[in-house]
């Protein structure tokens, strides 16, 4: 059973940064889609940005291209969110997620992924 486990969040002012980390076990990250979404209270999850499975191409939402960078350490088994240039509508419980598939037309969808982390919050206040 694969589990995922999110940390790095918190509180941080605008323009800072921060860098989310989800560790995965039970399964190797490289055989997974893994993808980072995001969620504020009564809004749908947001897809935030993919590495997938074969090739580790990456993905982002548009609103945060240029600001946020996902990579996948194999030797480490995790995903990273580097967040950069933070502005208070990326106020979000982030959360990380995987999938066996790698349909890029499903990428983006969260009903795809199997498995979910607990999610952790950030902030961005003055």
């Amino acid at each position: 059973q694969v589990q995922l486990v999110e940390s790095g969040g918190g509180l941080v002012q605008p323009g800072g940064s921060l860098r989310l980390v989800c560790s995965v076990s039970g399964g190797t990250v490289s055989r997974y889609t893994v993808a980072w979404f995001r969620q504020t209270p009564g809004k749908e999850r947001e897809f935030v940005a993919a590495v997938r499975r074969n090739g580790g191409h990456t993905y982002y939402t548009d609103s945060v291209k240029g600001r946020f960078t996902v990579s996948r350490d194999n030797a480490k088994n995790t995903l990273t969110l580097q967040m950069i240039g933070l502005k208070s509508e990326d106020t979000s419980v982030y959360y990380c997620a995987a999938s066996g598939t790698n349909i890029l037309s499903s990428t983006r969808i969260p009903g795809s992924y199997a498995y979910w982390g607990q999610g952790t919050q950030v902030t961005v206040s003055s």
